[in-house]
């Protein structure tokens, strides 16, 4: 009897953060319903190819599940070569991208099966069928293709996530990522969504602007038992935005502070709602392990910010956001957006202005600059189109929209080029001031020879000559990008910035 699902997570760009805490999600309830599991993860197992060519031995279905970007490239090249193994083993499509653009996904010849949204209920549903040799037909949340005709269910509700099942964390070999990672990390999401409508996320447009948390009793209970039966370093938690619920928040910190758990954390937040706790309130959550937070601060223009949506975005906070991490010992990864429709170089220079005021003050706070990307279904879709954005026709297309890929018809040659320098001086400064606060010998000699001349450079706007940037070349590596999850370096290519 065929009872086996395989689970397959294509490799990304950057390190793992543990294993893919998704398809351990779904992997839960089909281990409960009597189905055999198999997950091949690509960002830890070199040979994925062949391995997922092996576990199709009695395999009711292939599931892969994906974001926009390079993932795509990978899971289009496995899946016809499992076509060519297997032609009538269906192939089901799930994740982010396939949940936004099901009708484009569907129109792969590879791709027999999508899953919008929320995947552990509807992919049981859907293994079943398949054991049973039923058609898919009133399956919810599932769009599939009948004599090829792509038939749409209507979604699914939306599961409160205390009702469904711990992923199935025992499938995952911990050691496999250790030894890429050097630390022993898990990827744990207690919440999706985020109440917020930013104009260029696609979380307003999975989730719909609704916060779905776990309580907070069973993330410490779930997350203290994890670090102690896996003995995790660290655990990165994955939610959009975590203090949505300020006081779930608090709880959650004590609860860690209570249960005397000794390991790392790091979350995703805006800067407005940790301006809303105390300094207690902060310190609190640095007591607990918490040791990073990123925030979507995105621009110091307020003129951007309005274009974005960002109306509960303000430049006062994150000044406040920057005191009141450092007061407690906590490292800051703020996120920027360049190039935004509309946004104008005077625009980005009050940006690096205000950001850099902001490293002048608070030594722990560290940037993470990109360009715009259009990413499938957000909310400025019909602006783009009329500024020139090709949007992809096809699944493959939208491999090449990532971040670090610019698309953009308006921020090309000239302008470009500026912006890269000026980007480059202003991560200098920073990078400077870090060096600066961790080897003061070497940070003094640094600030000497290059702070008066990078000081006059971001304040006169004149990128000219950047004889600082030659010398700087020759002993340091500009960080471009930083994960806001956990503010590691991600790449020193400043072109994949921008």
């Amino acid at each position: 009897m065929k009872d086996k699902v395989v689970l397959f997570f294509p490799p990304y760009d950057g390190p793992p953060l543990g294993p893919p805490v998704c398809l351990l999600a779904l992997a839960s309830p089909l281990l409960a319903a009597g189905f055999r599991v198999s997950i091949v993860d690509g960002t830890v197992v070199p040979d994925f190819e062949n391995v997922i060519a092996r576990e199709l031995d009695e395999a009711l279905c292939l599931g892969v599940s994906l974001l926009t970007g390079p993932m795509i490239r990978t899971a289009a090249r496995v899946s016809r070569r499992v076509k060519q193994l297997r032609p009538e083993l269906p192939i089901v499509f799930g994740g982010w991208h396939p949940s936004l653009l099901p009708d484009q996904t569907l129109k792969c010849d590879f791709v027999d099966v999508v899953v919008r949204g929320q995947g552990e209920l509807t992919l049981l549903e859907v293994a079943r069928r398949f054991a049973e040799r039923l058609d898919l037909t009133g399956v919810c949340a599932a769009w599939f293709k009948r004599e090829g005709q792509i038939l749409r269910e209507p979604d699914r509700p939306v599961e409160n996530l205390n009702k469904l099942p711990p992923p199935a964390y025992q499938l995952a070999d911990f050691g496999a990522y250790e030894r890429i990672r050097g630390v022993r990390e898990l990827g744990y999401p207690s919440s999706v969504g985020c109440p917020y409508a930013c104009n260029y996320c696609t979380d307003q447009v999975f989730y719909a602007r609704r916060f779905n948390a776990y309580r907070a009793e069973r993330v410490v209970a779930e997350v203290t038992e994890l670090v102690r039966r896996y003995r995790l370093d660290e655990v990165a938690f994955l939610d959009s935005n975590f203090p949505v619920d300020i006081k779930r928040a608090m709880a959650i910190g004590r609860g860690f502070v209570d249960a005397k758990a000794r390991f790392r954390w790091t979350v995703q937040a805006s800067t407005d709602l940790l301006c809303r706790m105390s300094d207690d309130d902060v310190r609190l959550l640095a007591e607990s392990g918490l040791k990073h937070m990123g925030f979507g601060t995105e621009s110091a223009s307020q003129e951007v910010l309005a274009l974005m949506n960002k109306k509960h975005q303000r430049i006062d906070d994150m000044f406040e956001t920057a005191r009141k991490t450092d007061a407690a010992g906590m490292r800051v990864t703020f996120n920027v957006i360049l190039g935004y429709p509309g946004e104008t170089e005077a625009d980005r220079v009050k940006t690096f202005e205000i950001m850099t005021e902001i490293a002048r003050q608070y030594s722990n706070v560290s940037f993470s600059p990109n360009v715009f990307t259009p990413y499938p279904g957000i909310p400025i879709w019909p602006q783009l189109r009329e500024m020139g954005v090709r949007e992809p026709r096809s699944l493959e297309e939208w491999a090449d929209v990532s971040l670090g890929n610019n698309l953009l018809p308006w921020l090309q040659g000239e302008e470009l080029r500026r912006l890269r320098r000026m980007l480059e001086y202003f991560l200098l400064n920073n990078q400077m001031r870090r060096i600066a606060a961790e080897s003061p010998r070497l940070g003094r000699s640094f600030r000497l020879a290059l702070g008066a001349p990078l000081r006059w450079r971001l304040k006169s706007n004149q990128y000219g000559f950047p004889w600082e940037l030659w010398v700087a070349r020759t002993t340091e590596r500009l960080v471009t990008r930083r994960s806001l999850i956990t503010g590691q370096a991600l790449n020193h290519d400043i072109k994949a910035a921008c």
